[in-house]
C-alpha cells in the first residue's frame, strides 16, 4: 500500500514525484482508485518543478473527462485527505472541472508553504466533486499498455517516442510513458493509451502504423502487455 504526507506541501509533491519516476499509476499498471484519491487530495496540478507527478496529474486529468476510472487498486494513504468512496468513479461534470481550475488560478495560495484554509477548501471541493460524480461510465473503452522496442542502443529513444504520439487517430489518446532497461544498454518504451473499441484497433495499429515506415526506422517491434475495459 503507498502511503504518502499532505501533497499539498513540498515535501509531500516531492515524495509523489519520487513514487512515480518509475511508475505510470500510483499502484499497479492501469488507472484505479488509487489515483483518484491522490488526484482528489491534490489542491492544484503539481507545478513542472515535480515532471513526473505533473506527468502522472495531467493524464488522470484527462481519463476522467474522457472515459472515467473504475479499476479497484490496491489501497492508497495520504495525510488529511478522506477516503474516495467505493462507487465506481465515472467522468466529472465539465462545469466542476471549470469551478476547480478557477479556483487553481489564486495567486495567493502558497503551495509551499502551511495548507491555508483555501487549499483545504479547493481539495475538499474537488474530492467532494468526484465522489458526487455518478453519471454512468461511458462504455466500449479500453487502456492499453504497450511494450516498444528499439533497434539496438543506438537507436534515439526520443525520437522514437515523438514518432510513436506521432499516429494520432479518432479515438486514440496516448498518456503516460516510460523507459524501462531490456539489457545490453538497450531501453524499451512503454506507454498508456486508451482507446474507443469500434473506432481503433492496437493490433491493426501496430501492424499498419507502428511497425510500418517510416516509424520502423526506430521500432522493431512492439508487444500488448496489458489490455484492460474501461
Amino acid at each position: 500500500m503507498a502511503a504518502f504526507p499532505n501533497l499539498n506541501t513540498e515535501a509531500g509533491l516531492k515524495k509523489l514525484d519520487e513514487h512515480l519516476l518509475t511508475r505510470s499509476y500510483i499502484t499497479g499498471y492501469q488507472a484505479s482508485k488509487d489515483d483518484i484519491t491522490v488526484f482528489a487530495a491534490l489542491a492544484k496540478p503539481p507545478t513542472s518543478q515535480f515532471v513526473n507527478a505533473s506527468r502522472w496529474y495531467n493524464h488522470i486529468d484527462a481519463l476522467l473527462r474522457i472515459s472515467g476510472v473504475s479499476a479497484e487498486g490496491s489501497g492508497v494513504i495520504v495525510e488529511g485527505s478522506a477516503p474516495v468512496a467505493e462507487e465506481t468513479i465515472a467522468t466529472p461534470p465539465a462545469a466542476d472541472s471549470k469551478d476547480a481550475a478557477d479556483e487553481e488560478d489564486d495567486d495567493d495560495v502558497d503551495l509551499f508553504g502551511e495548507e491555508t484554509e483555501e487549499e483545504k477548501k479547493a481539495a475538499e471541493e474537488r474530492a467532494a466533486s468526484v465522489k458526487a460524480s455518478t453519471k454512468k461510465k461511458e462504455s466500449g473503452k479500453s487502456s492499453v499498455l504497450i511494450d516498444i522496442k528499439p533497434w539496438d542502443d543506438e537507436t534515439d529513444m526520443k525520437k522514437l517516442e515523438e514518432a510513436v504520439r506521432s499516429v494520432q487517430m479518432e479515438g486514440l489518446f496516448w498518456g503516460a510513458s516510460k523507459l524501462v532497461p531490456v539489457g545490453y544498454g538497450i531501453k524499451k518504451l512503454q506507454i498508456m493509451c486508451t482507446i474507443v473499441d469500434d473506432l481503433v484497433s492496437v493490433d491493426t495499429m501496430i501492424e499498419e502504423t507502428l511497425t510500418v515506415e517510416p516509424i520502423n526506422e526506430f521500432v522493431q517491434s512492439c508487444d500488448i502487455v496489458a489490455f484492460n475495459k474501461i
